[in-house]
């Protein structure tokens, strides 16, 4: 595997100093309410279009990301980051599309998803290409690519393919242990026959069909742990194993809210109703509360809340600067959080860092309201 490494221009002045240590903006730049919650705020990649959805590796000292950046590719690439010195070095191939990267505990292993076996990769990537070129517009829509499937980059860059399921594999994690991975799919929709609405459907929205599944690390014995109509996914393991928290959208697409359950699919329970789309939550390492990502604010308003993992209290929310804010993932010693956002401007959103104050947001939850009971047409 061909590995990309260079130094983002901030950092080659800071060079063998941790970037978590870099400096911050201005506290009056950021937004009312936020500097309880997060403060020395500053921008960790600056290369590319864009790039997200960022999380650390278990010893707090990497993070493996997406980004959109090969001259190639329109698509997003997967990549790792030195926090000491901002090396970065490409862990997928440069081919097709990728998403979803979530380090190995116990290894230096990294999970993904792709698409770059499907040999309609580079054709692909040259119709987006010249799309672009010919200055056309269209609204941002995930695809749900049915040749996605999972890998696992090895530390001497081989990839191995962990599934081979016709259909959506991918946003997968592991749990604490690094023996399971959890991760979503929609391969019954092209396991099965069809009938004439489910082939409407599936041509429409890919993602109606997607439910959790849980694997072996090498992939084998996969088994589904949700059954319900409608986007099931983006799920992670709590730290202590126990539970497994993701999204699960109403079958409309149009609301989604914060569910946990067993790691055996067992004792679902609801953890958000803010009648909005709420998703994107990652456990804090303390056990005490959820970060999530939520437009309840405006429908291209998204912000960070955090919400306690028995949904017993409403949810707070954490930023208040312009802009998208969302896919926030704490570091494994809960101090830093890592999030994705347009705030600082620029054609496409950035990773950001911040410290966290996790006094605060324990004191914030335990002043928050009790949250009502959800109506009952709002179940699944």
């Amino acid at each position: 595997m061909r590995c990309n490494r260079t130094l983002s221009v901030p950092f080659a002045a800071v060079a063998a100093v941790s970037i978590l240590a870099a400096p911050a903006e201005p506290e009056a730049s950021m937004g009312e309410g936020e500097a309880r919650f997060l403060s020395r705020v500053r921008q960790l990649t600056f290369e590319g279009r864009r790039a997200g959805e960022g999380y650390f590796s278990p010893d707090g000292t990497e993070m493996v990301f997406q980004s959109e950046r090969e001259a190639g590719n329109p698509f997003f690439q997967i990549y790792a980051m030195d926090l000491t010195d901002g090396e970065v070095r490409r862990i997928s191939n440069g081919v097709g599309k990728t998403t979803c990267s979530f380090f190995q505990p116990g290894s230096d292993r990294i999970l993904f998803a792709s698409t770059h076996h499907d040999p309609r990769s580079a054709d692909l990537q040259r119709e987006e290409l010249d799309f672009r070129a010919s200055g056309k517009e269209r609204r941002y829509d995930w695809d749900f690519d049915p040749a996605m499937d999972l890998y696992l980059a090895e530390t001497d860059g081989t990839l191995r393919r962990l599934t081979t399921a016709r259909g959506y594999d991918a946003e997968g994690s592991f749990s604490p242990d690094g023996e399971w991975i959890v991760f979503a799919s929609n391969r019954t929709a092209y396991e099965r026959p069809l009938d004439e609405a489910d082939r409407r459907q599936l041509e429409a929205d890919p993602s109606y069909f997607l439910e959790i599944y849980l694997s072996r690390a090498d992939g084998s014995e996969p088994r589904r742990l949700t059954d319900t109509p409608g986007y099931d996914g983006g799920p992670f393991f709590t730290a202590d194993g126990k539970r497994i928290v993701w999204r699960r959208f109403r079958p409309a697409g149009d609301v989604a809210d914060l569910w946990s359950m067993r790691p055996d699919g067992t004792d679902p329970l609801r953890i958000t109703d803010f009648g909005s789309m709420s998703w994107a939550p990652y456990p804090h390492p303390s056990g005490e509360y959820l970060l999530f990502t939520s437009n309840k604010l405006g429908f291209a308003n998204f912000e960070i809340f955090i919400v306690d993992l028995s949904g017993e209290k409403q949810p707070v929310r954490v930023t208040h600067t312009d802009g998208f804010d969302g896919l926030p993932v704490p570091s494994p010693d809960g101090k830093t959080l890592a999030w994705t956002s347009t705030r600082r401007g620029g054609e496409g959103a950035q990773i950001l860092l911040g410290s966290w104050n996790h006094e605060q947001a324990l004191e914030a939850l335990r002043r928050a309201p009790r949250r009502e009971s959800a109506p009952e047409e709002d179940e699944p």
